[in-house]
C-alpha cells in the first residue's frame, strides 16, 4: 500500500467530531465536498500547513460553516502536505 493511501486512511476519519483523540484536530478539507481528516496538533507549528491556515482564513475569515475548522484546498494538495509532514 503506498505512503498516501496509508496516510489518507489514517488521516480519514468516520468517527464523530467529539471523538477526536487528545493531542489531535478534526479539520474539513476540500474546495466544494468537504472531507473529515484528524490530524496531529503538531502540524498546526509547521510552516506549510499554517500557510494552509492562512489561505483559509484569507477565504473564510472566522466563519467556518462546517461547524469546525475548514481548510478550502485541493484534497491532494493537503494529503501531500499532511504526507510530508509525517515523515519529518
Amino acid at each position: 500500500m503506498a505512503i498516501r493511501q496509508m496516510l489518507r486512511r489514517s488521516l480519514s476519519n468516520e468517527r464523530k467530531s467529539n471523538e477526536v483523540p487528545k493531542g489531535h484536530l478534526a479539520v474539513y478539507v476540500g474546495e466544494s465536498e468537504k472531507k473529515h481528516f484528524i490530524i496531529p496538533l503538531s502540524y498546526l507549528n509547521n510552516p506549510s500547513f499554517q500557510e494552509l491556515l492562512c489561505q483559509a482564513e484569507e477565504e473564510l475569515g472566522f466563519h467556518h460553516p462546517m461547524g469546525g475548522l475548514t481548510i478550502p484546498c485541493n484534497e491532494e494538495l493537503f494529503t501531500d502536505i499532511t504526507s510530508h509532514l509525517s515523515r519529518t
